[in-house]
């Protein structure tokens, strides 16, 4: 009889770790890539995008101190970095479920009647237990919680890098803005002194009768244009620095100059490398993926609702009508288990599960899109920088001949050899050229920046590429063994 009584628990016992172990639900599969095998205009045919930090190749001083101070104290990376802990306690907290749970009670009472019932004389009543309480995870219940768990904590995390990236990426961009505006300050001052100038000469020669009074109103005119076009880059300026402050996490902080825009070095090599690698190296690519992950263990999760569950309690303690008995009083113990199942809920748990799967195809369709959406940002930054180059070189042949060609008109007027129109055009085709040669080259840097975000490689700490050289040596270590 014993023998038997074993062998029942033995049976029983081995059922629930077979049931626990059961995971209802579809397991994930990472989606497979289907996309084109090499980008437009890259000449590369391996993947070269090196996990360097891709804004030191400017080689601008005060452009890494800004991306390090931002990575640093800006409020969004401070937000995500607690959307981090969260999720890694929410995780803890998940896990934490599929373990029995234990409480205390203690407690005391005098009188004479219980419920309805009264009795003659009051007594005292004291107890003080132990009691456990375990719902057996059947069906894989807990399993693809803690599953869906692990999946958002590591979105979470491809969360925070996201927004790093695009950190880096704004800092790169609003500072190369600034600088364009610099620039167009510069140039608008330096032609609004070069108008005053040419505007006393013409007042001069009005004044003696020389030159008609056209030729003064049409002067007066294109001093006003320069005049005008200084608050408006004066005010492009302080806006850009305004949002360099907040980028920085701190709005008053000081903006230093660095290098003038035409100083500012153009990266020569585009390490653009393979499309598919771009699925394993973008943060929001693998954040939407594991977000894909996390809805699928949901449909699981509730699979298991549609099944009964076994609830475990156990109770340990003592109780008594007097404190001096407390100890002499012998324990009392209750075990008992529960069965509890869904029978007809007007088909509520179903459609529990059709709501999960419904948010899972929706997960899945959202990484596709975001890998889409990668795909045209790498192409149109490439696209950008190949037909920048090209129109950076005829802005700057435009912008050199449209100076030399205001220096020769105002040379023909001055000897009478050409009308004051002549002149106009010439200033006006210069201001413009350098006007437009400034904003291409901002455009260009600009592009740079746009790659190497929808690439998402760079370091973003010394640990983080520590710890890549590190697994490197330690893949080629065991690579040499085999």
């Amino acid at each position: 009889m014993a023998n038997m009584k074993k062998i029942l628990f033995i049976l029983f016992a081995g059922m629930l770790l077979y049931l626990s172990g059961c995971k209802l639900g579809p397991d994930f599969v990472r989606p497979e890539y289907n996309g084109p095998e090499t980008f437009q205009y890259d000449s590369l045919t391996n993947d070269t995008i090196v996990n360097l930090k891709w804004w030191e190749m400017f080689d601008d001083s005060i452009l890494d101190t800004l991306i390090t101070k931002a990575l640093k104290n800006n409020k969004n990376v401070m937000v995500a970095a607690a959307r981090v802990e969260a999720a890694s306690a929410s995780l803890g907290y998940t896990k934490s479920e599929q373990w029995p749970s234990f409480s205390f009670s203690a407690g005391a009472s005098r009188g004479n009647s219980i419920g309805t019932m009264q009795f003659t004389s009051a007594s005292s009543n004291f107890y003080g237990y132990t009691q456990m309480n375990w719902e057996i995870g059947f069906w894989g219940k807990y399993r693809r919680m803690n599953e869906s768990a692990k999946a958002e904590l590591l979105a979470s995390e491809y969360g925070l890098r996201t927004v790093q990236i695009g950190l880096i990426s704004e800092v790169a961009s609003a500072y190369f803005t600034l600088l364009d505006n610099m620039k167009k300050l510069e140039i608008s001052q330096r032609t609004l002194s070069a108008r005053d100038s040419s505007l006393n000469i013409i007042k001069a020669r009005y004044k003696y009768g020389i030159v008609p009074e056209i030729d003064l109103n049409q002067s007066q005119i294109q001093r006003a244009i320069s005049a005008a076009a200084i608050p408006v880059y004066e005010r492009n300026i302080a806006y850009g620095k305004n949002a360099l402050a907040t980028l920085l996490g701190n709005y008053d902080a000081a903006i230093p100059a660095g290098e003038t825009l035409f100083d500012e070095i153009v990266p020569m090599d585009i390490p653009a490398g393979l499309p598919s690698q771009l699925l394993l190296r973008r943060p929001d690519v693998r954040q939407a993926e594991e977000l894909y992950a996390a809805q699928n263990a949901k449909i699981g999760a509730a699979e298991a609702m549609r099944w009964p569950s076994l609830n475990l309690t156990g109770l340990l303690g003592i109780a008594t009508t007097s404190l001096t008995s407390l100890t002499a009083t012998g324990l009392g113990w209750a075990v008992g288990g529960s069965l509890l199942g869904p029978v007809f809920e007007f088909g509520k748990n179903k459609r529990r599960v059709e709501i999960e799967r419904a948010n899972t195809a929706a997960a899945l369709h959202q990484y596709e899109n975001v890998t889409l959406e990668a795909f045209k940002e790498v192409e149109n930054a490439l696209i950008s920088i190949h037909t920048l180059r090209q129109e950076l070189i005829a802005q700057q042949q435009r912008s050199v001949a449209a100076i030399n060609a205001e220096l020769l008109s105002y040379e023909r007027y001055d000897k009478g050899e050409t009308s004051y129109l002549e002149v106009l055009e010439s200033q006006r085709q210069s201001f413009e050229a350098q006007l437009a040669r400034s904003q291409t080259k901002a455009n260009l840097l600009n592009a740079f920046v746009s790659l190497y975000k929808a690439l998402g490689g760079g370091w973003l700490s010394p640990e983080e590429e520590k710890a890549f050289q590190a697994s490197q040596q330690q893949a080629d270590s065991t690579q040499q063994k085999k």
